[in-house]
């Protein structure tokens, strides 16, 4: 049991000793005031009494009859520094509106969701931007997110309006794709309410009764994100970033006997705090939005049943623990069902096997409607299996909306995974023998527009054109000893397969395969690699990224771009914004030295 969690099981309640101001800011996240979710926005049309008319998760094709309700949903964002304490820690961070974790977006699916992001980080200026894990971005890719990809970086004192559909639905959230900046506060929880429960038509998802909202799981680091960059790319025989901390909804408490550098630490700053109600159905909308660590989710004494796995609803199966590498979200029911004044922990560990972190254990508490919410509770952790640094067995998760993976892809690319030296001396990851560094002046997405979709002297950029290929099929072969969880920009793939060894060619429920955004490649070697076999269509024109979510192995070049439908994004008029938001960084590169140490990704 490490130092961090005995701290915590050695005081006699749980009232914390820090405001909340002092913790997470402005944010509500993670106390008992937190708003509960409704089913969905009211404010808008009601079609047969629901935003989205008779769609539903089982008849309905979501990337092809999603509904355009008219409404748009609007956000006005400031991006500056602060300090807060999440786990009594003083911490240099970035805020969003002076919120950690960010603000909550919510939409209705269909609406369109406008965010103004006004960046004002000084002492140092940065750039930055902001993605939208999962978003589609259909007929707006150049909202995305990603600098050099399908923007410039947003120039210190400049603004810019990402005004993009809310075109799935579910649990995701947003965060910058500047550097490593997310790892420094820069996220926040993004819901787009669906079909659930209540469908006029066919057969219906799982019931609940409570919609608890977002419950942001991920690893937390004292030092300032950019220091943790540097100790990336050093030379190899620098060790490897540790986490400080496991954090839940931007809360935990610490042992301040570990601060030997004379940081401010406040014992017992106070835990993130869950309501349930006897006899009702809670709904979790999980989220990892760490920088490295895979999480294992237990709740002591409670069964979960998983109903979504990123953004798309899956046949509900009981589980004792969840497994969420970074940027994989997971939406579960959680019975209560004992006693009105029961007190439980909620558990988030940094797996023991598969993170690399000083404290692995997150906790929080669960009050029943009669417990006093500042006792300390006394239940005991749910022993889980850590073995396997991946996520449930492709058997467990079949999606309600059945959409079959080509057996004949147009095309198929392998794709080699190694962590090897380069000429300088420093530790990089290499896909296929090239590892990516980003041109924040010649965003791809801009280049292709205009033309340009070759780039024969700039392989830096891991340009992979898919053409006109209807569909693609990616074979990563993992020749590394890390794991890694995979993410792709604009779409949800087909997981065809998964393992260790050698693909044997063999698909798993090729008639209706597990369908995600972001799936775990596990750890392999060069005797013995590992693969993850995914699949999907290009039908979404545009440059998207296709990289490794661990903030650290982005920035050491785990990352390729895929490029599809070349003459249609030709075909595309990018808004004017796009052209002036680069006019406005080259005038602040042309005369400010940018600190670019990593891929810048």
């Amino acid at each position: 049991m490490g130092s961090v969690l005995n701290a915590i099981l050695k005081v006699s309640s749980l009232v914390a000793a820090l405001p909340q101001t002092a913790t997470n800011g402005k944010s509500v996240l993670g106390t008992l005031s937190a708003p509960k979710l409704a089913d969905f926005l009211t404010n808008n049309p009601l079609v047969n009494g629901y935003p989205w008319g008779n769609r539903d998760a089982v008849h309905t094709n979501p990337y092809e009859q999603s509904p355009t309700t008219g409404v748009t949903r609007s956000y006005d964002f400031t991006i500056a520094r602060g300090n807060i304490a999440p786990d009594g820690v003083n911490t240099s961070v970035l805020l969003i509106n002076g919120q950690f974790p960010g603000p909550t977006i919510e939409a209705n699916w269909g609406d369109m969701i406008t965010v103004n992001v006004h960046n004002q980080i000084s002492n140092p200026e940065e750039g930055t931007s902001l993605h939208w894990h999962g978003i589609l971005q259909r007929e707006t890719p150049w909202y995305d997110g990603v600098p050099s990809v399908q923007q410039c970086p947003i120039a210190p004192g400049k603004s810019f309006t990402y005004n993009y559909k809310a075109d799935l639905y579910g649990t995701t959230w947003y965060h910058s794709h500047y550097s490593a900046q997310y790892a420094g506060g820069l996220f926040g929880p993004l819901i787009i309410h669906g079909e659930r429960d209540r469908s006029p038509v066919g057969p219906k998802n799982e019931p609940y009764d409570i919609d608890v909202g977002p419950v942001l799981l991920g690893d937390w680091f004292h030092r300032d994100y950019f220091d943790l960059v540097k100790q990336t790319m050093q030379l190899s025989t620098q060790p490897p970033v540790f986490s400080d901390n496991s954090l839940i909804n931007g809360k935990m408490s610490y042992d301040c006997s570990l601060i030997t550098d004379g940081t401010a630490c406040t014992p017992n700053a106070g835990l993130a705090k869950f309501s349930f109600t006897s006899g009702k159905k809670h709904r979790l909308r999980l989220i990892n939005g760490g920088a490295e660590g895979l999480i294992r989710f237990t709740i002591d004494n409670h069964t979960m049943k998983v109903m979504a796995n990123d953004f798309v609803p899956v046949k509900p199966y009981d589980t004792n623990m969840v497994t969420l590498g970074i940027g994989q979200r997971t939406d579960v029911i959680v019975e209560a069902k004992m006693p009105s004044d029961s007190a439980v922990w909620m558990r988030s560990d940094l797996s023991p096997n598969c993170a690399i972190a000083k404290n692995h254990n997150g906790l929080a508490a669960i009050y029943y409607e009669k417990a006093n919410t500042t006792t300390k509770p006394t239940t005991s952790a749910t022993p889980y299996d850590d073995s396997k640094c991946g996520n449930d067995d492709l058997d467990k998760t079949i999606p309600f909306f059945q959409f079959p993976a080509t057996q004949n892809p147009a095309t198929t690319q392998q794709i080699d995974i190694t962590h090897n030296k380069n000429a300088t001396g420093f530790t990089v990851f290499q896909m296929n023998g090239e590892s990516f560094r980003a041109n924040y002046d010649h965003p791809l997405l801009i280049a292709a527009n205009q033309g340009n979709t070759s780039y024969p002297d700039d392989p830096q950029w891991n340009v992979y054109n898919f053409g006109t290929n209807s569909s693609v099929r990616i074979i990563f072969r993992n020749l590394d000893n890390a794991t890694h969880p995979m993410h792709l920009h604009g779409h949800n793939f087909n997981v065809l397969a998964e393992g260790v060894g050698v693909w044997d060619g063999k698909v798993k429920h090729i008639e209706n395969t597990q369908r995600r955004d972001s799936q775990m490649l596990q750890a392999g070697g060069p005797d013995v690699p590992s693969y993850l076999v995914v699949q999907y269509e290009t039908d979404n024109p545009g440059v998207w990224p296709f990289h490794c979510h661990i903030a650290w192995h982005v920035s050491a070049g785990f990352y390729i771009n895929v490029m599809e439908q070349t003459e249609k994004i030709k075909q595309k008029t990018l808004p004017q914004s796009i052209g002036q938001t680069c006019m406005d960084w080259y005038e602040y590169s042309g005369h400010n030295v940018v600190d670019m140490i990593d891929s810048g990704l």
